[in-house]
């Protein structure tokens, strides 16, 4: 379970306020996938960063009951001079995971060869999201925090991406920021909407979506 309780978030850009977060007071519940819709700039990756606690908000808490994990797939926390191994060994110990294992999985899964040991400032970008997205899967989180990703390397490589991203939602809850409905249907089960700073949750994904299209209509109309 994921629970933001009244939070406010907000910064300056090109001289404007932007409110992300207007008095937010949500729950996600354990278990569920839930897709986090909003117009572009309506401040759906600092959401999803704020219950990462990549971001801090301006006021407000956000509790847990379980593990969440960084994005899938970010990979700016790395430390460039350190190479792909060194750079799983450290997260490993951090999350208190097996070494071993973690650092066999990822190896596998990434297909990176020799780069593995090689500093990661030496890795092409497709690399660099293999590594991250590899590790990403590589620790089990009770909540899997998902920012439009989306698998590198040719057909086999992505199928094998997409199987093992299955598998693991089988078992955990997500909040998945998509432009494609298509995964998120495949993926979600719930909703919120996020529109002026206000967060609605829906139980029902179909229903979520509609008042997501609702608010791209109206925001077309006000454009145009």
């Amino acid at each position: 379970m994921i629970h933001l309780q009244n939070i406010c978030k907000s910064y300056t850009l090109n001289g404007r306020r932007k409110v992300v977060a207007d008095n937010i007071t949500a729950t996600f519940p354990s278990g569920v996938s839930v897709a986090l819709l909003g117009r572009n700039g309506a401040g759906k990756s600092s959401l999803l960063r704020m219950i990462s606690g990549a971001m801090l908000p301006s006021s407000g808490k956000i509790l847990s009951t379980g593990t969440i994990s960084w994005p899938v797939g970010f990979a700016g926390s790395f430390n460039g001079e350190l190479t792909g191994e060194q750079n799983c060994r450290f997260v490993a110990r951090v999350y208190g995971v097996n070494t071993r294992q973690l650092l066999a999985f990822v190896e596998d899964f990434a297909e990176l060869g020799d780069h593995f040991y090689l500093p990661f400032r030496s890795y092409s970008s497709g690399m660099k999201s293999r590594l991250a997205f590899g590790l990403s899967m590589a620790v089990p989180f009770d909540t899997y925090l998902v920012d439009e990703v989306s698998a590198v390397g040719d057909a086999a490589f992505k199928a094998k991406s997409n199987r093992v991203f299955n598998e693991r939602m089988s078992r955990s809850g997500a909040v998945v920021v998509s432009h494609s409905m298509g995964m998120l249907r495949a993926t979600c089960h719930a909703g919120a909407v996020l529109e002026d700073g206000k967060l609605t949750f829906m139980p029902d994904l179909e229903e979520a979506i509609a008042l997501h299209m609702e608010n791209m209509k109206r925001g077309q109309l006000q454009q145009g």
